[in-house]
């Protein structure tokens, strides 16, 4: 019993707080750079000038593309940047320069504090790997090989779809379903025969728009009701559930 309906041969897994709790230090690298721009950018109102909340990681980062994440975010504070270039500094005032400054933050944070993956999560990849399904990861992180690797995680993904392969082929970030589509692709599957696990409602509004078989949002942080409003059909707090649960939606694999 993995709690998914019949017809579903492959799983398409979200990394960063379903496979690892890597979201709380990209959470922590995103405000980090945000607060620290934000006192740096001259001319702000006391409404742009509030710090970054877990409100806003929620809203307007998690689970998108990098640079996305910036874009979004300070739109959201009525800033627009300039794109610069990907060789800017850190402290350059470009969408670049800020993305750059996050990802030097987020990889000091992951070198001081490794990675650790939830316990359900490795429980869940057993059942599937056992069970035949197909497996692939699939992350907006351009560092998602490092965490895979560090996390435990290499042994059971068939395919991996990160941040370096959406750029390679020109992939839009979530919500845009192209990442997990092409999930699906490598693993040879249709999407209606894959199941998409997630915690980001980007990721699961990408999983609605995708048409997949089914989407599991993955509530780690107190979001159930905004995962099911934007596409889950059915949430966790943890994906050990989906193996103890005595019944789920359908007829089951």
């Amino acid at each position: 019993m993995l709690g998914l309906p019949a017809g579903i041969r492959a799983c398409l897994f979200d990394v960063d707080g379903v496979l690892t709790e890597t979201a709380i230090v990209h959470r922590a690298a995103w405000r980090r750079t945000f607060d620290a721009f934000l006192q740096e950018y001259p001319g702000l109102t006391p409404e742009q000038f509030a710090p970054f909340t877990d409100a806003d990681y929620n809203a307007h980062v998690d689970g998108k593309p990098r640079k996305n994440g910036v874009r979004d975010f300070l739109a959201s504070r009525g800033i627009t940047l300039p794109e610069g270039s990907p060789s800017d500094p850190v402290d350059a005032a470009t969408v670049e320069g800020v993305a750059n400054r996050k990802n030097v933050l987020v990889l000091a944070e992951l070198a001081e504090h490794g990675v650790t993956p939830y316990p359900g999560s490795l429980r869940y990849l057993v059942a599937v790997r056992a069970a035949g399904l197909r497996i692939a990861a699939v992350t907006a992180s351009a560092n998602g090989e490092q965490v895979i690797e560090a996390g435990g995680f290499t042994e059971f993904c068939e395919a991996r779809i990160d941040g370096i392969v959406a750029e390679r082929e020109n992939l839009r970030g979530k919500p845009a379903p192209d990442p997990f589509l092409a999930g699906a692709r490598a693993l040879g599957v249709e999407a209606s025969q894959a199941a998409v696990f997630e915690d980001a409602i980007s990721g699961v509004q990408a999983g609605r728009a995708g048409g997949f078989g089914f989407v599991i949002g993955v509530n780690r942080v107190g979001q159930a009701a905004a995962l099911r409003e934007h596409g889950a059909d059915i949430v966790v707090d943890d994906l050990a559930e989906l193996l103890e649960a005595s019944s789920a939606p359908g007829d089951h694999a």
